[in-house]
């Protein structure tokens, strides 16, 4: 009886992360792709049949990708690049891979030695896959492989509207179903594997909710409701899974390049129908931290990056007083400088009086005296453009309830976070911070009744009234469970990104201030 082996190498989420280390203090890191290209080249020096999968959010997420796309975007894409001369078999369309816009997107897809893949993304006028493929084939020993493509369809939900123009996103879930019966049916490949850039809404173990039903991770119901898949590639979440459900082997590596997934299996051919069968087969997550540096391949893109490195070191002003990040826990309890500064530059560039904000991930340094570039992207990490919508002081109240359900109190009546806000995947920038009103949240009281003071010019805010009030895109677009905000008036569109607006505030005022009014604090 002939037999095969196949391994199946799943990346995802790496977010622009090429080079080994970190872009506010260099400090050596033990992810991206310089580890990953070691992994696959040791991976293909012992395997005949290698399947090479990237499941999404590849071009953005670095200094790298920002100063790519800002300065350099007439060059290739340094991700393309990479992923050409490490063959990639197939690539799938990530939420983050939009966050540009429509055109670097378009010409990072024509820039591919590989397909991308998304069968629920569509043309809006054609109704056909806006990227061009569903699904391709391939066939390793005579194993004939269907490699499938989704994406969340919850995009729509964050991305700024001209981004995804004449585009439609399809349910991911009733798409697969579709897909999966026509492959069957028209193809009938021996493998049917899935690769969704989605992750799971329920536990795999005991089936529990573990996040509202939005619909933006489906991979659960995939599994249960999906017949005749053979693998399920995952990402979105961040989460490192290697294990099996409904008869599904699943596989999710993590993020930023820290592991990558693999999937061993042994085929054996039936004497009667020709058919492969699978025998035998494996599922882990790899970790990278002791791998080299695949220094050839960082030559492809040494250009780009020290393009960035010298752009970042660009000095741009000065900051009086203290605006560093000493503890992010408690920045979130009471007013602090940097938020404030934020909170400042926004409504400076909206016109408004009330703005809102986050500290969007909890190694964000705050700024020293002397403020870089580097300085900047490193404590605003997305490329968020603002908005200034116009909400009643009932959706203000809203938002601050919402705000409020990031902290919770132990047995011991201890303040601490919410877990739904770090595991499965951390949220920490979905908890915002205001400027311009006075308020006060209680954790002491039920869930939906904390916001205990909310004031606006000295007077209690009108719950009936209309505000105009400046945030981030993905905020305005209701992104982070903030459905008080979702189809909202549109009242003015800032189109600069928050990093240019911060940066050219500093370069205007050259020195700034660090100050605290107090308008806000937390209480349990």
């Amino acid at each position: 009886m002939e037999k095969v082996d196949l391994t199946i190498i799943e990346t995802s989420d790496i977010h622009g992360n090429v080079y080994p280390h970190s872009y506010s203090n260099h400090e050596s890191l033990p992810l991206g792709l310089a580890r990953i290209s070691t992994y696959i080249k040791q991976e293909r020096s012992k395997k005949e049949n290698l399947l090479l999968i990237d499941n999404g959010d590849l071009i953005q997420g670095t200094p790298l990708t920002y100063h790519y796309v800002k300065k350099l975007s007439e060059q290739k894409n340094p991700m393309i690049k990479l992923l050409n001369a490490l063959s990639f078999d197939a690539a799938i369309v990530g939420n983050h891979e939009f966050n540009y816009g429509k055109d670097i997107l378009i010409k990072a897809v024509d820039e591919s030695n590989f397909p991308w893949l998304s069968a629920n993304i569509l043309n809006q006028d054609t109704n056909e896959p806006f990227f061009g493929n569903s699904y391709i084939i391939k066939s390793f020993a005579g194993v004939k492989v269907a490699i499938l493509g989704a994406t969340t369809h919850y995009i729509p939900n964050w991305e700024e509207p001209e981004h995804i123009k004449g585009i439609h996103f399809e349910d991911a879930l009733e798409t697969i179903k579709k897909w999966v019966r026509e492959i069957r049916e028209v193809e009938k490949p021996d493998i049917l594997l899935v690769s969704y850039h989605g992750g799971f809404e329920r536990d795999i173990v005991t089936g529990e909710e573990t996040e509202a039903p939005t619909g933006e991770n489906q991979a659960y119901r995939i599994c249960k409701e999906v017949g005749e898949i053979d693998i399920l590639l995952t990402g979105h979440q961040h989460r490192q899974i290697a294990s099996e459900l409904n008869g599904v082997l699943i596989l999710q590596p993590g993020f930023n390049g820290q592991a990558v997934g693999k999937i061993e299996l042994t085929l054996s051919q039936q004497e009667h129908t020709m058919k492969w069968k699978i025998d035998r087969s494996s599922v882990k997550v790899d970790p990278l931290d002791t791998y080299e540096i695949d220094h050839e391949i960082l030559e492809c893109v040494n250009e780009y990056e020290e393009a960035a490195q010298a752009w970042l070191d660009q000095p741009i002003g000065h900051i009086q007083g203290d605006m560093e990040i000493h503890d992010p826990f408690s920045l979130r309890l009471e007013d602090n400088p940097l938020i404030e500064f934020i909170n400042k530059v926004q409504m400076e560039a909206a016109g408004v009086d009330i703005s809102n904000t986050a500290l969007f991930h909890n190694h964000s340094p705050g700024f020293k005296e002397s403020v870089t570039i580097r300085d900047i992207v490193s404590n605003y990490i997305y490329p968020n453009t603002l908005k200034v919508i116009r909400l009643k002081g009932h959706d203000i109240k809203g938002a601050l309830e919402r705000s409020a359900t990031y902290f919770t109190l132990t047995e011991e009546g201890e303040i601490k976070v919410n877990p739904t806000f770090s595991s499965p995947k951390p949220q920490h920038y979905n908890y915002d911070m205001w400027e311009g009103i006075d308020y006060i949240l209680d954790i002491s009281q039920p869930v939906g009744e904390r916001v205990v003071k909310l004031v606006y010019k000295g007077m209690p805010m009108n719950l009936h009234k209309e505000y105009d009030v400046v945030m981030n895109n993905y905020r305005a677009g209701g992104g982070g469970e903030y459905t008080m905000f979702k189809g909202k008036p549109v009242i003015k569109d800032i189109p600069l990104d928050m990093s240019e607006l911060i940066a050219n505030y500093l370069l205007e005022f050259k020195t700034f201030k660090a100050t605290v009014n107090h308008n806000w604090k937390v209480i349990w």
